[in-house]
């Protein structure tokens, strides 16, 4: 395997060390806080430390204005109190307001003794995990290069700032992405500018600056190197190489004695002969496109294109080189804070069709989507809420559908949205969760929701219908929902036209919707908009653009983080119900079809 390490247990024992990853609570932690701007600096926390002195301390060793700023961990807002801040955490330090002074304000003499400097190696590892045992490793023989006087070198292509970091045989050891260089973050040496660390990104519920621990998540979750995901863990690293826009959105970056200092992702560099998009990818081993699939489908990946998928060739023995292998890179856009619509270049490849081994059935049933989240809540503390509740239902949905025996491309097709005439509709499993939140609200609001329906069908786990056997009244819904088009689970919702009943409520804006279901797109413009503003992008408008004008959002169907842990559970609980019908309905549908083409939203440039 390209992704040789030590890794936690697969199922079983904890891997979630408290001591290590926790620290002495009472006593000191080392945290790395960032600016808005991409500045960085690693600061010594004990425990009468609080987010005032931290913020003097960044002020004085950054020269950098933090009034009316906040510090904040993913989703927590850090109050005064940093007790709760977990030793390696990464902080941002964000705006309370939309203007701040441009000016350093004057301190009290009695601060002075706050005034640090980072004295840290060149490539520190974030974060104490046994995970990261053989990327220190590496980073050791990488820092013992960079003493040799062997630098590194900027990768020209991509939208974001990359560099390669040799070994000390001068050979390609690992590529480094700094967080402040994605596109339209403040330091992005390419021209795509316009927002600050934490805003909206290329994809509207991924923010810029975290595309690198969604890199870190995939290696993470990637047990016993099943899908080949390479050695991945975030680094502060320091080195003149890194580029900052002086005139940026956010001022001046972090230098010291010519060096500049950020928060990065690391990857081991894989050598190999091409990417998937210079192959033809009916040489692929069906295991290897299946295990990819499967992590794919895990953390909802929106950008799986050919470019991001590394083949070696290897040797057979006899010095031929019949056998490929693939590599899975650039995870960078998977677990969006929503349900969006994935973009999975296996999803038509011949391979994808042919139904799981018994290994891999089997390693899909070993997932346990919640073990999965706490493992991620310890090892990356900044990630978002909704980020892991995207990978539980995403992971739940995964093994019901393999248990039901559906293949990796349908698996795939379910969770894809499709384009007809000029309005994207939302995907099945997206549909499945918009019944599954109706359900809850009907619940909440007292009306009836029996599982019993009008013709006496019992929606139960342990009913005939879950046995393999239809009852005639579910034949006879299924056949008419082909026919009239209705989704798979509107019967459970059927009353008489007009009545209060039938209104639906709408999750985003709350306001009750006669026709359609919820979520409906309506006003479609955005398609045509999003269109128009990226063929300018490639047909040689200028990219100087802010990130507003150059993209716009994506729409969102459904909302999965507004719900608080009582209602998550119990929409879990709805969700799971509904699988099973929406699976043979599925079936049903497709009986005699091919897939069709699908024309997705990579980012493949």
């Amino acid at each position: 395997m390209a992704a040789a390490s030590v890794r936690g247990p697969l199922r079983g024992e904890s891997c979630l060390n408290s001591k290590t990853m926790e620290g002495d609570q009472a006593g000191r932690r080392r945290v790395f806080v960032q600016t808005e701007s991409g500045c960085v600096m690693g600061i010594e926390l004990d425990g009468c430390e609080n987010a005032r002195t931290v913020k003097k301390k960044l002020q004085l060793s950054l020269n950098v204005p933090t009034e009316e700023t906040s510090l904040t961990c993913g989703d927590t807002v850090l109050k005064n109190d940093l007790s709760t801040v977990r030793n390696h955490s990464p902080l941002l330090l964000t705006r309370n307001c939309l203007h701040r002074s441009s000016s350093t304000p004057c301190l009290s003499p009695s601060v002075k003794d706050l005034f640090q400097r980072d004295q840290s190696s060149p490539i520190e590892v974030i974060g104490c995990s046994s995970n990261f045992f053989g990327i220190k490793q590496l980073v050791s023989d990488i820092v013992e290069a960079l003493k040799n006087g062997i630098d590194p070198m900027p990768v020209r292509s991509g939208l974001g700032g990359a560099y390669f970091f040799r070994d000390s045989n001068g050979e390609n050891a690992a590529i480094i992405k700094p967080t402040d260089e994605e596109p339209f973050a403040p330091n992005n040496p390419k021209g795509f500018i316009g927002k600050a660390l934490g805003q909206p990104g290329l994809k509207c519920s991924v923010r810029v600056g975290e595309t690198g621990f969604r890199e870190v998540a995939a290696y993470l979750l990637d047990y016993d190197g099943f899908a080949n995901v390479p050695l991945t863990a975030l680094v502060k690293v320091t080195h003149p190489i890194f580029n900052v826009n002086n005139d940026g959105v956010n001022g001046n970056g972090h230098q010291q004695r010519g060096h500049t200092t950020k928060i990065a992702s690391f990857q081991q560099y894989i050598h190999h002969d091409c990417d998937a998009s210079d192959y033809g990818t009916s040489s692929f081993p069906v295991s290897v496109v299946h295990r990819i699939g499967i992590l794919d489908i895990r953390m909802l990946n929106t950008d799986r294109h050919a470019g991001n998928l590394l083949v070696r060739k290897l040797d057979d023995g006899d010095g031929r080189f019949n056998q490929v292998d693939l590599v899975p890179i650039d995870h960078g856009l998977s677990l969006p804070e929503s349900l969006e619509d994935p973009y999975f270049e296996w999803i038509h490849w011949p391979q994808a069709s042919i139904p799981f081994s018994e290994d891999e059935l089997q390693y899909i049933e070993n997932l346990d989507p919640f073990y999965d989240s706490e493992l991620l809540r310890v090892e990356l503390p900044m990630i978002h809420e909704a980020c892991l509740r995207v990978l539980i239902l995403c992971t739940i949905f995964l093994k019901e559908a393999a248990s039901f025996g559906l293949c990796l491309a349908e698996v795939g097709e379910m969770m894809s949205r499709e384009f007809k005439g000029h309005a994207e509709e939302p995907s099945k499993l997206e549909l499945l969760c918009i019944d599954a939140r109706s359900l809850l609200q009907r619940s909440e609001m007292g009306i009836n929701t029996s599982p019993k329906d009008e013709d006496g069908f019992l929606f139960d786990l342990e009913c005939e219908f879950f046995n393999g056997n239809l009852s005639r009244t579910l034949e006879d819904k299924l056949s008419f929902q082909k026919t009239s088009g209705k989704n798979g689970m509107d019967f459970l919702f059927e009353v008489e036209e007009g009545s209060e009943e039938g209104k639906r409520i709408d999750t985003a804006t709350g306001t009750k919707n006669k026709e359609g279901r919820i979520g409906d797109v309506g006003d479609n413009t955005w398609i045509q908009q999003q269109a128009i503003q990226q063929e300018r992008c490639f047909n040689g408008t200028p990219m100087n653009k802010s990130a507003n004008e150059l993209f716009s959002s994506s729409s969102s169907f459904v909302n999965l983080v507004d719900m608080n842990e009582d209602e998550w559970l119990a929409f879990l609980d709805n969700f799971q119900k509904f699988l099973r019908p929406t699976f043979v309905n599925h079936k049903a549908g497709r009986a005699g079809q091919r897939l069709m083409p699908r024309f997705g939203t990579s980012c493949k440039f």
